[in-house]
């Protein structure tokens, strides 16, 4: 029988480090550094190098975004002894998938019709070739070609490409194939459990980089849009902030403390992926951390090799909420009164072009597109409104997504019984430093 990956803190543990070596604090302060140089030096800050210094973090964490989930789901797999508990993992994941992204959804109309952030707007004047690309990428995200997208041509190129439900295709079906060989597959399933270690491994070693990749994201963002384009457009900012704030401290709180445990205590125990998301604005960046830290709280290899991967492209939590706040505000703004069919409408069409647009660039103003073009075709040159505080809102929507996932591997581990109660207490109860993480993967 297998255990799941075990991970132990090095003796320099998050709590004896001083306060300028722990990576949270790190992060937090290049956050502010860089958004004074994004605001008092733009144009040192729109460099291309101080770009690259955020670009460049994000791809080194894309780079093992694809093995980890490899190893982890491939291993994961291979030593489970009921094929059929993989389906009902997945069966499990996928319910509780479209049930929150629901709240999610209704949140997000029932806080737009009460706010009305858009009303008083006035009848802003649209640029519509400014979102021409987005709403064409849009109209191409067809249900057929995301069934066939999630089939790779050649296994190399989903690794190659950085295709999360390619690989993760690829990778359930390998772990079934290495279930079925028995004994004779021992010696492949101790090498991906090695390779496993190497991998998060190397991951402790990227996370270093993170309070550089932070500082340079920032700069850039700020220096490039400003100040101004935030307060123009702050009214809708708030809300959608708020409004995200709501359904992770109500929501998942609720859902959360039915679990047996505090949404505050886990949000503590991943603040560390937190800022990175907040840095650089983008819920991939903390992806291999996450997974990590989730088997660290008790969670069984399995459950999260199936559920965390999964959920990045069919529980985009934060994406919800924006859509159909977004489509209210620019409903709004141009003096469109939705009627309740209409409205009703936002929610089916939305919970479908969230998982139609998953793992493209610009993922929720792509949806947006789709969203808007079927409730109203003249509603989507008014996306051109919110086009530029879309950076802004795109890390509310990360954070949001990547607290989303991290709850549902929770709930998703304590519903199939493979959640260690005891290793989730004690692991909410103290402080983890990412980049001390040893990860030790073992089987008997």
């Amino acid at each position: 029988m297998a255990t799941a990956t075990v991970a132990t803190a090095s003796p320099a543990s998050a709590g004896s480090k001083p306060w300028y070596k722990i990576l949270y604090v790190q992060v937090l302060i290049a956050i502010v550094l860089g958004a004074l140089v994004g605001a008092f030096w733009p144009s040192l800050a729109t460099n291309e190098w101080i770009k690259a210094l955020g670009d460049g973090f994000i791809k080194l964490i894309k780079m093992v975004i694809a093995p980890i989930i490899f190893c982890t789901v491939v291993s994961g797999i291979a030593h489970i002894q009921d094929a059929k508990k993989v389906g009902r993992i997945g069966v499990k994941a996928l319910v509780y998938f479209e049930v929150v992204s629901t709240f999610a959804l209704v949140i997000g109309l029932l806080v737009g019709n009460i706010v009305k952030p858009g009303a008083g707007f006035g009848n802003a004047a649209a640029n519509a070739q400014a979102v021409a690309n987005y709403a064409k990428q849009a109209e191409a995200q067809k249900s057929v070609d995301f069934v066939l997208h999630i089939i790779p041509d050649t296994v190399v190129g989903a690794f190659a490409q950085g295709e999360i439900l390619q690989v993760l295709l690829f990778s359930v079906l390998f772990g079934f194939a290495i279930m079925g060989l028995g004994e004779r597959g021992h010696t492949i399933r101790s090498f991906i459990d090695d390779a496993a270690h190497a991998v998060f491994g190397v991951i402790s070693i990227v996370m270093r980089a993170a309070p550089i990749g932070a500082f340079g994201a920032m700069a850039f963002t700020i220096g490039k849009f400003g100040t101004g384009a935030i307060l123009n457009l702050m009214g809708l900012i708030a809300t959608f902030y708020l409004t995200a704030a709501l359904f992770v401290f109500v929501v998942l709180g609720i859902i959360a403390r039915i679990a047996g445990f505090s949404i505050f205590k886990f949000l503590a125990y991943i603040k560390d992926e937190l800022l990175i998301v907040l840095g650089t604005s983008s819920s991939e960046s903390a992806l291999p951390s996450l997974m990590e830290k989730l088997e660290r709280l008790g969670c069984s290899k399995s459950v999260v090799g199936l559920v965390v991967p999964t959920g990045y492209s069919f529980n985009l939590d934060g994406t919800n909420i924006y859509m159909t706040l977004a489509t209210l505000f620019i409903a709004q703004a141009l003096g469109f009164d939705l009627t309740f069919s209409q409205q009703i409408t936002i929610l089916i069409v939305a919970m479908l072009t969230s998982k139609g647009a998953s793992g493209i660039t610009g993922a929720g103003f792509i949806t947006l597109a789709a969203t808007l073009a079927v409730v109203d075709p003249r509603l989507v040159p008014g996306m051109a409104i919110v086009l530029g505080i879309d950076k802004f809102m795109s890390e509310c929507r990360a954070l949001t997504n990547l607290c989303g996932n991290g709850v549902a591997c929770v709930i998703v581990a304590w519903w199939e019984g493979e959640l260690d109660r005891d290793k989730l207490n004690a692991n909410l109860a103290r402080q983890i430093d990412p980049t001390d993480m040893e990860t030790a993967v073992t089987t008997d």
